[in-house]
């Protein structure tokens, strides 16, 4: 999505700057429409072809999370990233920028170092959170870093990167204009009944590791709610299904705003979802599961006080964090029943959800964190060369 909305922004600036000289080796330089100078290939999905980029590779066929579950993986990944590099060298970009995804895309930045293309990292890895000696990566490849945290401006400047804080893309979202009682028809949903959004994340490891307590944590709730599970774009409805069994109350839903927006609360794993129900405004319990020797391997390098995003936006704790051994459907229905009903705690909860919404937002409200990312995209763009946008 990130990449998406940057594409839509930096197309909206070339457009906006009339006609430029367009050349590429051995052919002359030509005065044409500023809108048809920008070209995008690399690494995406389908939002990224839908805004334009020529999507070399699927990011799907990147989706891996752990530490030991992407050991597996590393034989294909080897070979996607030489063929990203191959195409590199063929249509030869004049920048390129690089969108989260670490293992993956330090390993880009630093071809494109070797080949004199200038790197912008754009969300970069939150190095802040474990393995901080690797800023020294950013440090020696890229060229600007652009985060959407805002105590990540000042980490990154104090270890020599010059980043800029843009503001979060999610930042931007509106809440959906579809009614409730007209979300509750479209998708056969008791309006009578509070409801409870579960999203138990983006990638089929992370699903078959939270949804089963979420599920359990559901049935403990009872038929006196209906259970939104919006269905990510990397997950596969019929996946689903399977885990769902015959759970009656569970209701695939295509998208997670309007889900979030008009449910009581959420159980949210950790990830940018938890960023969506803090922009919606919705009270939630922050969950995560990952195999027992991924947290073996990673908690010992995890230098920061929270897991939740929320939490470490503001400096404390405004959602209930259940990990590993804590999660468990017995704790999520516990803290839920803290915020499901109207009082201090669910207020409390509310009020902090919209002080993150505006710190994230940041100084420049009347401007989106995409075209804050493309203002300084264009600035680093040379005027004669092709733009390569690559997105793990």
């Amino acid at each position: 999505m990130y990449g998406a909305q940057l594409i839509e922004a930096l197309q909206r600036r070339a457009a906006q700057s009339g006609t430029v000289e367009l050349g590429s080796a051995g052919k002359p330089k030509a005065a044409v429409p500023a809108q048809t100078q920008l070209e995008f290939f690399g690494v995406g999905g389908d939002r990224m072809r839908a805004a334009g980029c020529d999507t070399l590779i699927d990011s799907k066929e990147l989706a891996v999370v752990g530490i030991s579950e992407i050991l597996s993986h590393l034989p294909k990944i080897w070979r996607l990233f030489h063929r990203l590099i191959r195409e590199v060298d063929q249509r030869k970009p004049g920048l390129a920028i690089v969108i989260d995804s670490p293992a993956f895309n330090w390993r880009v930045a630093r071809q494109m170092q070797k080949r004199g293309v200038p790197v912008i990292y754009y969300v970069c890895p939150q190095f802040w959170a474990w393995r901080q000696g690797r800023v020294r990566l950013l440090r020696k490849y890229v060229t600007r870093g652009l985060v959407i945290f805002p105590f990540e401006e000042k980490f990154y400047r104090d270890r020599g990167v010059d980043a800029t804080f843009v503001g979060h893309p999610l930042a931007d979202l509106q809440r959906p204009a579809v009614a409730r009682q007209q979300y509750a028809i479209q998708h056969r949903v008791d309006a009578a009944k509070p409801w409870v959004t579960l999203m138990p994340g983006s990638r089929p490891k992370e699903v078959k590791m939270n949804l089963p307590a979420m599920l359990k944590a559901a049935a403990s709730l009872g038929a006196a709610f209906e259970f939104l599970l919006p269905v990510a774009p990397t997950i596969d409805s019929e996946f689903l299904a399977r885990l769902i069994g015959n759970q009656p109350a569970i209701h695939q839903v295509p998208e997670a705003l309007p889900a979030l927006a008009h449910s009581r609360a959420g159980i949210i794993a950790s990830g940018t979802a938890t960023i969506e129900a803090a922009i919606m405004g919705t009270p939630f319990v922050m969950v995560y599961r990952v195999s027992g020797l991924t947290y073996l391997l990673g908690r010992w390098r995890v230098k920061v006080p929270h897991f939740a995003m929320v939490n470490l936006i503001a400096g404390e704790q405004i959602v209930p964090e259940l990990v590993q051994q804590d999660f468990t459907a017995e704790n999520v229905v516990a803290r839920l029943n803290e915020i499901l009903p109207d009082g201090p705690v669910r207020s409390k909860m509310i009020a902090g959800l919209a002080g993150v919404k505006a710190r994230l937002q940041g100084s420049e409200q009347e401007m989106r964190a995409a075209d804050r990312a493309a203002e300084v995209v264009m600035g680093l763009l040379p005027p004669e060369r092709d733009f390569c946008g690559l997105e793990p």
